[in-house]
């Protein structure tokens, strides 16, 4: 596990010395090549709360204009699909931490992320349980944190309380049944929410049930207004 200050002289290497794109292998690159992102991250027409596809001129999908979700604005860069979800498994199952960089990079060239993390008071990391965070060595979210807004991330106001069980295939009823009760605010600080506006920074966002627990605690804190912004979106429906 990197420290922080090592992760830090890393990104600043890494942003110096001529790279490979990861995607169409071009040289010399940045991680992935502007090509590479304008032609797999287009601008594409997404429900303003929980970023799913939505025809062109829709602001929100059914499911959220039937049961509106705790989030006020949801912002994705990508769809998880290739090469994105290649790229995010070496991030967060492979260790390789300096992909932070080109992430937080991609995900603030998505409509409307400039200007919630401009008016935010706050980026708190989706945060892992202990369990977690052990066999991964590293937080993926705090590690996009940090580096889309150094002074206003925060790790250690949004906690995971409970170990739950991997979330893949499971229904979205039961995504939410098994996340009930798994965040909570560092009770000294729960103070420091109230009347905050929050960006919640997480990596993949697949049904939202872990934002939606996240954003609901955040809510239940007093938080005035909350975005979440993610690398990739699936696009399955919730």
């Amino acid at each position: 596990m990197l420290s922080r200050h090592a992760s830090g002289l890393f990104d600043a290497l890494r942003a110096h010395v001529p790279s490979q794109c990861a995607v169409c292998r071009a040289w010399p690159s940045r991680p992935v090549c502007d090509g590479c992102v304008a032609r797999f991250a287009p601008p594409a027409a997404r429900c303003t709360t929980c970023a799913l596809p939505v025809a062109s001129g829709a602001l929100q999908c059914a499911d959220c204009l039937r049961e509106p979700p705790p989030l006020d604005r949801c912002v994705t860069a990508c769809s998880y699909a290739w090469p994105w979800s290649a790229c995010i498994g070496d991030f967060k199952f492979r260790g390789e931490a300096g992909w932070a960089r080109a992430f937080a990079t991609l995900m603030r060239s998505a409509p409307w992320a400039e200007p919630a993390l401009e008016q935010c008071d706050l980026v708190l990391p989706m945060p892992l349980a202990a369990e977690r965070l052990r066999e991964r060595g590293f937080n993926q979210a705090h590690e996009l944190a940090r580096r889309l807004a150094p002074g206003r991330s925060d790790p250690g106001l949004l906690l995971r309380v409970r170990h739950t069980p991997a979330q893949s295939g499971l229904a979205r009823a039961e995504r939410l049944r098994n996340l009930q009760d798994a965040f909570a605010l560092e009770p000294l600080r729960s103070q420091e929410i109230a009347g905050r506006r929050i960006v919640l920074v997480d990596d993949v966002m697949t049904s939202g049930a872990s934002l939606f627990a996240a954003a609901r605690v955040l809510r239940e804190g007093g938080a005035r207004h909350i975005t979440a912004l993610v690398i990739a979106r699936t696009e399955f429906p919730h």
